[in-house]
């Protein structure tokens, strides 16, 4: 026998929700948001441009304060990178010189000349005192000498040397003669130079016939002078 079922009834609840499904913006919604980060970017743009005008104007009505700060950050950067320079030394010679110049300060002796210690004199590892230059290390050296002078007759100009291993009168090392036979005075100037070996100690000094013959007009017109080779 075969029953005849009714059907089955569900019944569905209305206040029962659904979950919810995925979130989804509108388009409005996506337009606001990049509107107010499009505004973002404007006034961050506006506001880096004003900071920047500022500084130009700045830098317009103020150049003196502004070279000086960029002046005093380089100077201190300079000082942080850069080592501290010192002054060089005096360059000095390498072997013993001397020259001597004439000057209102010497004075000679009848004969023997005298030289000039206001006239900035050049003298090196060598002795200067009362017209003679004293060797402080033995070498050959090469000595000279130049002189102007007054003369109607004869006049001699000559280099000496005093050392200890020959005792008694001194021993001509360079010498010039002139001769005039005019009665008025003749100027005219003679000039010696010469190596020789000389040892310490040993004294070299410019002789002359007269010392009042000798033209002290220029300094630079007598000299004397020594220096190693």
């Amino acid at each position: 026998m075969i029953q005849s079922g009714n059907p089955s009834v569900y019944m569905v609840d209305s206040s029962v929700s659904w979950p919810p499904g995925p979130h989804k913006l509108s388009h409005g919604r996506w337009r606001s948001m990049g509107a107010q980060n499009l505004l973002f970017l404007l006034v961050s743009v506006a506001l880096g441009g004003m900071a920047i005008e500022a500084y130009f104007i700045y830098r317009l009505y103020h150049p003196e304060s502004a070279m000086s700060a960029s002046s005093s950050k380089v100077i201190a950067a300079e000082q942080v990178t850069s080592p501290v320079k010192r002054p060089s030394p005096q360059i000095l010679p390498s072997k013993p010189v001397a020259h001597l110049t004439d000057g209102q300060d010497a004075v000679h002796g009848s004969k023997i000349m005298a030289w000039s210690m206001i006239a900035d004199p050049l003298c090196y590892d060598m002795h200067y005192k009362d017209g003679f230059l004293f060797i402080q290390k033995e070498g050959f050296y090469y000595v000279y000498s130049k002189i102007s002078f007054l003369f109607n007759n004869v006049f001699y100009h000559s280099v000496e040397l005093n050392t200890k291993l020959y005792l008694g009168e001194s021993i001509t090392l360079l010498m010039s003669r002139k001769h005039s036979t005019k009665i008025r005075h003749t100027l005219s100037n003679s000039y010696l130079g010469g190596v020789f070996h000389l040892r310490k100690d040993d004294a070299i000094f410019v002789k002359v016939s007269n010392t009042s013959q000798i033209m002290q007009s220029k300094s630079f017109e007598n000299v004397f002078g020594a220096f190693m080779v």
